[in-house]
């Protein structure tokens, strides 16, 4: 077994439907600014998102290969078009609406508490590293039930970098003074997760879930379940409870 192991969480942990195209989301989205005086119609309220959000990522893709906005800074700047100035809680609960409107749902696959805490009873670390946005992740963390699991967790908003990444990888590893050797990661992406970090040194188990690229078709990881069956990875990583061996 290993010491640390380090989980994705969209696609490994959690199952999760979005639709940013719906344009109920929009109309909603639209009222909620105009309580508080940015007044938008649907169509101008998503051509100003999503230019926002393009422009800021291309903003970073001129010093980074794998740039990774804050989301909030989007959800701000859309107030501040129409000239009122949100503070941090506002900006916070419009980003977090949007997320509501455009979530079909989000679960944790079967299995997945039962296997964070057999391996938190075990004495194993457990880290999330995972590309997504603090002003939802962590909120579903907590609502998910499984943030406690964790004894450290990353966030790519946080550091304007993403997997595959090598960097994101080597924050982890130098915050938390692991050992590469001594660490493995599972992920669903043969590329984000498990070719980044093997180029850190970390072995690797992908899973094939609902939500992996169709280009993963043949990964090179050291541990592959080609459909998602957390209790098969426990079995295969040797991380089964006692009753269970």
């Amino acid at each position: 077994m290993y010491k640390n192991y380090v989980f994705d969480f969209y696609g490994t942990l959690a199952d999760i439907r979005t639709d940013e195209k719906k344009q109920e989301v929009w109309e909603k989205l639209c009222l909620f600014y105009g309580y508080y005086g940015a007044v938008y119609t649907p169509e101008e309220m998503k051509k100003n998102y999503n230019r926002m959000t393009e422009c800021k990522a291309e903003s970073l893709y001129s010093h980074e290969a794998y740039p990774e906005i804050q989301i909030e800074t989007v959800f701000r700047e859309l107030f501040e078009t129409k000239g009122v100035q949100a503070d941090d809680v506002l900006v916070l609960h419009a980003g977090q609406f949007f997320r509501v409107l455009t979530t079909e749902y989000i679960r944790l696959y079967e299995g997945v508490e039962r296997m964070l805490k057999q391996l938190q009873e075990q004495g194993k670390k457990i880290y999330l590293l995972s590309n997504a946005q603090r002003i939802f992740t962590e909120y579903e963390l907590h609502m998910l039930g499984i943030a406690q699991y964790f004894d450290g967790i990353l966030i790519s908003s946080d550091y304007g970098v993403k997997k595959p990444d090598r960097r994101f990888f080597e924050i982890l590893l130098e915050k938390y003074q692991l050992n590469p050797g001594e660490c493995i990661m599972i992920g669903n992406d043969g590329e984000t997760d498990i070719a980044g970090a093997s180029r850190v040194g970390m072995d690797t188990c992908y899973i094939h879930s609902n939500i992996s690229p169709e280009k993963d078709e043949k990964v090179n990881a050291t541990y592959v379940q080609s459909e998602m069956d957390i209790g098969k990875v426990c079995r295969m990583l040797g991380i089964q409870g006692e009753k269970e061996r």
